[in-house]
């Protein structure tokens, strides 16, 4: 059985320093390590990193990308170079890149297609928010995000995405996701899985829960059948308490 994934998206937090602290904490703990890690640092990191990071069997991941190579695109972030620099994962499609720097699926789309293209594994993130949740049509919103964003990915690639399912409405806002809603759009996600790429590539993705995962409930959403790991944002920047998640 494999392992079940844990990811950090430390948004943008951490020095250079404090994310090297941070990693030789998690080497002193190292001998309760339950889970396969990716922390996604802020780009700065990623180079000093990389090297610890090897050594403790953690991979890196990135925040984000652009859909081009190299050009004249000021202050954006290559994924060759991102590749080349070491990182193994991208997150894309999060919700604070949808909602504050307005990203949409075909966006999006591109973007995983050049990370594809550079050998990066994604990490796509999708999720409703409240108007969806409250008019009942959460499902049917996440599943045409999936159609955008996974356009033109084939069979051969789609196991190297990973999908975190991240309800915007539950996220910062105090609001509990339950095990069983959590689990009701991992199995839809499974089956449009399924019905895209055929039954036994869709055992093989995986499928996060992101949204507001706490030390107090990510054994609950770890727990469930449809669920091959968590994508944690704010409770993996303490030390005590992300080693509390990652050896429990």
């Amino acid at each position: 059985m494999r392992k079940k994934l844990i990811v950090a998206n430390w948004k943008m937090n951490k020095s250079v320093e404090e994310s090297l602290e941070f990693l030789s904490g998690i080497e002193q703990n190292l001998s309760g390590l339950k889970y396969d890690l990716v922390i996604c640092p802020p780009f700065i990191s990623l180079f000093a990193m990389k090297a610890k990071a090897d050594k403790l069997k953690i991979s890196l991941g990135a925040q984000n990308c652009f859909y081009e190579n190299s050009g004249a695109y000021t202050g954006e972030v290559s994924p060759h170079a991102l590749a080349d620099l070491g990182a193994r994962y991208v997150i894309l499609g999060h919700s604070e890149r949808r909602n504050y720097f307005h990203e949409n699926g075909k966006v999006i789309n591109k973007k995983i297609l050049k990370a594809l293209e550079n050998n990066l594994k994604v990490i796509l993130c999708v999720g409703e928010d409240a108007l969806q949740r409250h008019e009942r049509t959460e499902i049917e919103f996440v599943i045409n995000q999936l159609k955008e964003c996974l356009h033109s990915v084939n069979s051969e690639d789609i196991l190297r995405i990973t999908i975190a399912y991240e309800p915007v409405w539950a996220i910062g806002t105090g609001k509990i996701v339950s095990s069983k809603e959590a689990q009701e759009m991992a199995s839809k996600i499974k089956d449009f899985i399924s019905q895209s790429y055929g039954n036994f590539l869709s055992s093989k993705i995986s499928i996060l829960y992101g949204g507001s995962v706490s030390k107090e409930n990510y054994k609950e959403f770890l727990s469930l059948s449809c669920i091959d790991g968590i994508l944690i944002g704010g409770a993996s920047l303490d030390l005590k308490n992300f080693i509390d998640i990652i050896t429990h």
